[in-house]
């Protein structure tokens, strides 16, 4: 059974910074592009950072700079270190599965709530 499972989230006001992991189960780690994705209330949901198939990052405009993406394959652990958070970043922050080797319609975490006050 396919598992996408991410922690991390809490509450924090702007400029702090928050870590956040998802714990993939199953072969999806290494077949399908790993990725951080974000919807805050009344919006679409939006890519933050992901990895291609061939490891390579790439970032949202308004996450470069501040979020760093990584991961841990021996553990099947994707990370978003998250710094100088704004308000607007307050969304749901899901961990996903997408491209590669991976269906058409991927595979996503069940996210987690990320909320920076001013």
């Amino acid at each position: 059974q396919v598992q996408l499972v991410e922690s991390g989230g809490d509450s924090v006001q702007a400029g702090g910074s928050l870590k956040l992991s998802c714990v993939a189960s199953g072969d999806i780690f290494s077949s399908c592009g790993m990725g951080w994705y974000r919807q805050a209330p009344g919006q679409a949901r939006e890519l933050v950072s992901r990895f291609n198939n061939n490891g390579i990052a790439s970032y949202a405009e308004f996450a470069k700079g501040r979020f760093t993406i990584s991961r841990d394959n021996t553990n099947n652990t994707l990370y978003l270190q998250m710094d100088n958070l704004k308000t607007g970043d307050t969304a749901v922050y899901y961990c996903g599965a997408r491209g590669g080797r991976c269906p058409p319609s991927g595979y996503w975490g069940q996210g987690t709530q990320v909320t920076v006050s001013s």
